[in-house]
């Protein structure tokens, strides 16, 4: 049984975690970039309105092949209480038949659990089944706070069940 956490990060924080988890697990990790700029003031506010209206964006790499993964984690930012646009695309462009999905948002303070029920009608729409999911709060969070977290995130969920 093979894991893979496939995340898009902008700030750096759901990086943070999904990097944690990784190494928590012993599992493969890939990280989506997005190729549009993201970044800036007035890139955050056009940035906000894609999530909210889930435009798809270009992203590398755009597929990736999941046919020796069993459990697939999908890791995003909340931009106005959706998931970024490089992991919607993503969901997007996988055929999740038959894989065990764990969702994961990070949030400044609230909106990861509706960026994940959106993220989790995206995936069971691709023939994934969601097996659990979870928030992490990063506001005010320096990096050593989010390993801890998300360290004690991945005990609390036994997550390690999920991959051997």
């Amino acid at each position: 049984m093979k894991t893979l956490i496939i995340y898009y990060s902008n700030e750096g924080n759901t990086k943070i975690v999904a990097e944690t988890i990784a190494r928590q697990l012993g599992c493969y990790i890939c990280q989506v970039k997005d190729l549009k700029k993201r970044k800036g003031f007035a890139n955050k506010f056009t940035s906000t309105i894609d999530a909210f209206r889930e435009t798809k964006t270009e992203i590398y790499p755009p597929k990736v092949d999941l046919t020796e993964f069993d459990t697939i984690y999908f890791g995003t930012p909340t931009w106005a209480n959706n998931p970024s646009p490089a992991i919607t695309t993503m969901i997007d462009n996988c055929n999740l038949i038959g894989k065990d999905v764990v969702l994961f948002a990070t949030m400044s303070s609230s909106g990861g659990e509706t960026a994940i029920e959106k993220m989790e009608t995206k995936v069971t729409s691709r023939g994934g089944r969601v097996i659990e999911r979870f928030t992490l709060k990063t506001k005010d969070k320096d990096k050593s706070e989010l390993v801890r977290t998300s360290e004690a995130m991945v005990q609390s969920l036994d997550l390690k069940m999920y991959s051997h």
